[in-house]
Parts: structure tokens; C-alpha cells; sequence
């Protein structure tokens, strides 16, 4: 073969995106700041007119007139390589990844900010399936949820709603104990390692933090739960060099599937858009991936086909843009590594995420019922964007035994479990202004919670072993001033009643 007939000589260089598709395509983008201009086009009935409809026919107009091949555009926040398919995303970046061309992956925000996301690790597939495949498995894993699935049921307020902070206080232990054991369930320290490790990744700031992890995770790996994750690596021989990196990464993934996507697919079963756990979570990993846009900076040239991807190119990966609006996961297909983990290539602590999340809501949805609240939405109208800090869900009581007087158990007393009878006004003044009093106590309480917990958060921490522990006694007041206003404010609400 001849220099000439070579794929690096005969490969050509991506189009190059029109000033009006430029344009357009910047539009559509900085558009993502702004839900709100997409309820006055749904409500007209003019789904093409929303941030995602208007984002989809642009991307079908350039596959139109680029024969579906990847086009360089310029925006706002950079210039992007960007596949026009999910085909041509995940080919492309699978290549790049095979070459070793790839740098760091990080998420982009819909302000245009960027974000770390946690560093991909491999992670041994049979000990990852161990809780969730074999005729034992299912039952295994719900016995295991169990208790932090009860305590987080147990915290509703005295409206049966859920309060986001809580619920994801307790899918952090879950967590926790899910990937490295009982006795890490209560070391608040580890997530929040975790976190301020995930952020700095990519930056210079990440070995410090890394090396933080690893001391976290080093009291875990001693001697480890066998029922954990970890204890099935190490059971498997899985050395602790290895075994740290991946358990770190699958914390992070399974942290955010339990905290967030469960909480979507709460939503999404009450809505009537699934009809079990693993649908419900499937669906709001392909709606509503975590992982909602990354960017894939390219280190060395390689070519992809009949392309030529310079260094220094950096490839946007959108995947609720590349998504047909009604495509399907189904019960058989799975939404793919890219909701949660920036990998281009597969990665199995993204589907043990998955399955823990599929197990929460199994667990949830067996003890109560979900009802939506806000915002409002059916199966045939689901929102494009489903942020799980804005949900608001109640988890009713299933109907169960009845008491002597014919009332179903639970009847009569608020879906918290509290007692029904407020208690008595002091002479004088009537209970709802004992009511605001106490909510007024739950917001000092919250914001001296939030305090605490930003000044734990502050990497100076992380230099030796004596912050860490001081750091774990900040969180621990953090978290007992946050459980405080939280039955402050049950209260208050009981007396506002």
C-alpha cells in the first residue's frame, strides 16, 4: 500500500457547520438555561417548539445535509465535534478511546460550566451480578436495602411528601453500605470525600482528594463485609490497588442512581409512564440520564472511519439529543454506560448502579405507594427535563389490617406514622403561631446543618488524618442539626394544621 491509499492520508476532516447552523445550534443550547419557555409551547400543543423539539429538528436538519456525519460547531461554551447519531457518538468515541486518545471526560452543565465526573475504573462483572442474577439474587439485594429503604420511608414528612435532603441523606448510607459494607453506612466522611474527589477531577487538585478516598476506603477494605461489594472483590482476589479505584467509582455511580434516579422513577410509576421498578428506572436513565452532556477532549490525532480527528478537538456527547422522542428502553434493552458514567466503552459499576436503584424502588414501591405532587405530569406528557431536587412525591400507605374498630391500620394518623392529636396551645395563643415559631427554629437549624457542612467540604481537610476525623465531627453536628429541623418542621406543620 501507498503513502497515498493510507487511511491517515485518504481520511478527510469533519465538516464545518454554517454561521446561521452556528447560530441556531448556540441558541438551542444557552435555551437549556430556561424551562420555562417550554410550557407556553406545550401548552399550544407546539412540542416542536421546545428547548429539546427545537434541539432535535436542528440535529435532523445537519444529518440531512452532512449525510449524518459528525460537524464541527461553534458555541458559546466552545467548539464541539458533535455525532449526529447515537451510532456515530458511540463509534467514534469507542475508537478514540481504543487509540488512547482521550483526555479526562467532564460534564457540562446547562449553563455551559464544566464538572468532574468520577474516573472510570473496570470493575469485576461477576462480583457486580452476584446481588442482582440467580434465583436467590433478588430477595439477597432487597434484604440488604431493607433497612435504609425503612428509614428513609420513616422520614416523610407529616404529609406523607419526601424531603429531597433527607431522602438523599439516606440513599447516601444506602450507598454506602450497598458498596463497602455495613460499617461504612455510617461514615458520612466517605461520600463527601467522594464528591470533593469526583469535582476535582481532571484537575491538579485531584490527587489530593484521591489520596483521601484511599484512606477512606482502606478502613473499609480491612476486613470487609462479605454481603458488600467490597467483600466480593476481595473474596474474588481482587487486590486492594485494584479493588480501591473501581469501589470508588462505583460509590459515585451508585450514589447518584439511588439519590437521583430513584426518585425519577418514583415519579415516573406514579405517573403511569412505567409498570414496574426496572422500567421505571430504565426510562428515567434514557430521559433523564445524570450525565445529561460530556465533553471529550482528544490528547492524539486517530481516524474513525474515513475521518481525521486532530488533537485538541473536543467531542460533545448529548445522548437525550441523539434519542428518538419516543424510542423505548423496554425490559430487555439497557440504557447504556453513558446516562451515569462517562466511559465510551462499557462499564459495569454503571449497571450495578442500575440494578441497586431498580432494587430501592422494588423495595419502596413494596412497602408504599408513590403519588406525584409536583410537577404535575401524565404518561403522555412527560416533562423533557426532570430535575430530582424539584420532585415532590408522597409515599402513601398500602391498605393493610384492620383494628378493632374496622379502620384500616393507619388510618386516622398522617402518613408519617406520627400521632394524629396536635398538641395543646398554651393560654393565650393559638397553634399555628406556635407553628410559625417552629418553623422559623427548622430554618436556623437548616441553614447552621448547611454551614457546618460547607466548612467540612473545604479541602484543607484533606491533608492529614486528624482533619479527617475533625472534618466527620463537623458532618456528624451537620447531620444532627439537619435531622432536628426536619422534626422541628414535621412538628410545625402538625401545628399549623
Amino acid at each position: 500500500m501507498t503513502t497515498a491509499d493510507s487511511p491517515a492520508t485518504a481520511a478527510r476532516r469533519p465538516a464545518t457547520a454554517r454561521p446561521l447552523e452556528n447560530a441556531v445550534f448556540s441558541a438551542a443550547m444557552v435555551a437549556q438555561r430556561l424551562p420555562w419557555t417550554d410550557a407556553p409551547a406545550r401548552a399550544l400543543g407546539l412540542d416542536a417548539l421546545t428547548r429539546d423539539g427545537l434541539t432535535r429538528r436542528l440535529l435532523a436538519h445537519l444529518r440531512r445535509t452532512r449525510s449524518g456525519r459528525p460537524v464541527r460547531l461553534s458555541t458559546p461554551y466552545g467548539s464541539f465535534l458533535v455525532p449526529l447519531t447515537a451510532g456515530d457518538a458511540e463509534g467514534l468515541l469507542t475508537r478514540a478511546d481504543e487509540a488512547g486518545a482521550l483526555g479526562p471526560v467532564s460534564g457540562l452543565t446547562a449553563g455551559g460550566q464544566r464538572y468532574g465526573l468520577s474516573p472510570h475504573a473496570p470493575l469485576d462483572r461477576e462480583a457486580a451480578a452476584v446481588p442482582a442474577e440467580g434465583p436467590e439474587a433478588p430477595e439477597s439485594l432487597d434484604a440488604m436495602l431493607a433497612e435504609d429503604v425503612d428509614r428513609a420511608v420513616a422520614a416523610r414528612r407529616g404529609d406523607g411528601t419526601l424531603e429531597w435532603h433527607a431522602w438523599c441523606r439516606g440513599m447516601l448510607r444506602l450507598s454506602r453500605r450497598v458498596v463497602a459494607g455495613a460499617g461504612a453506612a455510617p461514615d458520612t466522611l466517605l461520600s463527601e470525600v467522594i464528591a470533593v474527589a469526583t469535582a476535582a477531577a481532571g484537575d491538579r487538585s485531584y490527587g489530593a482528594g484521591s489520596a483521601a478516598l484511599r484512606r477512606r476506603l482502606d478502613l473499609h477494605l480491612a476486613d470487609p463485609d462479605p454481603a458488600s461489594l467490597a467483600g466480593r472483590l476481595t473474596a474474588r482476589g481482587v487486590g486492594a490497588d485494584a479493588a480501591g479505584p473501581a469501589l470508588a467509582h462505583t460509590l459515585a455511580l451508585v450514589s447518584e442512581a439511588a439519590a437521583g434516579t430513584t426518585l425519577q422513577a418514583l415519579a415516573l410509576l406514579a405517573a403511569g409512564a412505567a409498570v414496574s421498578p426496572r422500567d421505571a428506572v430504565g426510562e428515567a436513565l434514557r430521559r433523564y440520564p445524570p450525565v445529561t452532556a460530556a465533553v471529550y477532549p482528544v490528547r492524539a490525532p486517530f481516524v474513525w472511519e474515513d475521518l481525521a480527528i486532530g488533537a485538541g478537538t473536543e467531542i460533545l456527547r448529548a445522548p437525550t439529543w441523539l434519542r428518538g422522542p419516543d424510542e423505548a428502553v423496554g425490559p430487555d434493552r439497557d440504557p447504556g454506560p453513558a446516562a451515569l458514567c462517562g466511559s465510551p466503552a462499557g462499564c459495569a459499576a454503571a449497571r450495578f448502579a442500575a440494578l441497586v436503584a431498580e432494587g430501592v424502588v422494588r423495595t419502596v414501591t413494596a412497602r408504599v405507594r408513590p403519588v406525584l405532587i409536583a410537577p404535575g405530569f401524565t404518561a403522555d406528557r412527560l416533562p423533557d427535563t426532570l430535575d430530582p431536587r424539584t420532585l415532590l412525591v408522597a409515599l402513601e400507605d398500602l391498605a393493610g389490617p384492620q383494628d378493632d374498630c374496622g379502620r384500616a391500620a393507619g388510618e386516622g394518623r398522617p402518613a408519617g406514622g406520627a400521632a394524629a392529636a396536635a398538641p395543646p396551645a398554651a393560654y393565650g395563643y393559638a397553634p399555628a403561631s406556635y407553628g410559625a415559631l417552629a418553623h422559623a427554629s427548622a430554618d436556623r437549624l437548616e441553614r447552621h446543618a448547611q454551614s457546618l457542612a460547607a466548612c467540612a467540604a473545604n479541602s484543607g481537610w484533606n491533608k492529614d488524618e486528624a482533619g479527617e476525623r475533625f472534618r466527620m465531627v463537623l458532618l456528624g453536628h451537620a447531620e444532627r442539626c439537619a435531622k432536628a429541623a426536619d422534626g422541628v418542621r414535621r412538628a410545625a406543620e402538625r401545628l399549623a394544621d
